[in-house]
């Protein structure tokens, strides 16, 4: 489970999308947009009619008519390098215009996006004259040699009431900042910001997946709650046992010992009929997972229930 890669940026272009929702109607995202027949793409780029409409959000208080931006997930580095690809990326973008001088410079923005701030890019900014300004809390403004107003957003240091979103896509979350997450999820009425709220919630899962079982075994979890999140932990759990399993049935080849083997089989299978129980799974459909999953017959799944 360990090796499984987590799909940072989906649920980066999501998180984007939910904080910037009071303002949709004007925005438009275009999601690893390329520059040009070559492999060339901009994480996002968000497009704004009119350009000088407010937005209400401090992420977009910068924004004018074309804002690109990169998101690194907390593995990644934003360094000098990445600052000067992206804003690479802007000088062609702005090339690209249907018209010569089509797409004004004054109208392009740079976003840069990290759960931790890049200290060496900071440090960089710093020793070549570069202004820092930080107008809200996780939110720099960099003023110097750029052609665009750029700012580098730092989502571990944003409020996280107002900006729960991106602050979710982070692998330091307590067992707190989850629970306000499905609490606000459980605030939202339309079907895609639900969509999107829940590809944040399987990343902020994935990406602390610890919590999972303090989530499932104390028990105050809402039904409605447990609705969204079912689908999401659920293959988790079954993960999480098959592996506890795998590990017991080794320690049992170990020791040469048949019956130690036997049961730790018979314990792993308890332990995933008392999630799926935990979960609001009916016996019938219990029955049907573990003979799947485990190659029983029906008598030999029953004893089980």
């Amino acid at each position: 489970m360990e090796n499984t890669p987590i799909q940072w940026h989906p649920a980066f272009i999501a998180a984007i999308n939910l904080e910037l929702n009071k303002s949709r109607d004007s925005l438009k995202f275009g999601r690893e947009h390329n520059l040009n027949v070559k492999p060339l793409e901009i994480d996002l780029l968000i497009t704004k009619q009119p350009s000088d409409r407010p937005i209400d959000n401090e992420i977009g208080h910068l924004f004018k008519g074309h804002n690109i931006l990169e998101y690194k997930d907390p593995q990644a580095h934003l360094n000098v390098d990445v600052f000067f690809k992206v804003e690479g990326y802007a000088c062609l973008y702005k090339s690209y215009g249907e018209t010569v001088d089509a797409i004004k410079e004054e109208d392009v923005t740079i976003t840069l996006i990290r759960n931790a701030k890049p200290a060496g890019l900071f440090r960089y900014f710093t020793e070549h004259g570069y202004e820092i300004f930080n107008p809200y809390s996780g939110i720099y403004y960099i003023k110097g040699r750029i052609p665009f107003p750029v700012q580098v957003i730092v989502s571990k240091e944003l409020d996280p009431k107002r900006h729960v979103w991106l602050c979710a896509l982070s692998g330091n979350l307590n067992k707190q900042d989850l629970q306000e997450l499905l609490n606000k999820i459980n605030g939202l009425d339309q079907k895609m910001d639900r969509e999107y709220a829940e590809a944040v919630l399987e990343v902020a899962f994935q990406a602390n997946v610890k919590i999972i079982e303090e989530f499932m075994g104390d028990g105050l979890m809402s039904e409605k709650l447990l609705e969204i999140v079912k689908p999401i932990i659920e293959p988790r759990i079954l993960v999480m046992k098959q592996e506890a399993l795998r590990e017991g049935i080794e320690r049992g080849i170990e020791q040469g010992i048949e019956q130690g083997i036997e049961q730790g089989i018979e314990q792993g299978i308890k332990g995933v009929v008392d999630i799926l129980r935990d979960l609001g799974r009916e016996n019938i459909e219990i029955k049907r997972l573990i003979m799947d999953k485990y190659d029983l017959t029906a008598d030999e799944a029953e004893k089980y229930l």
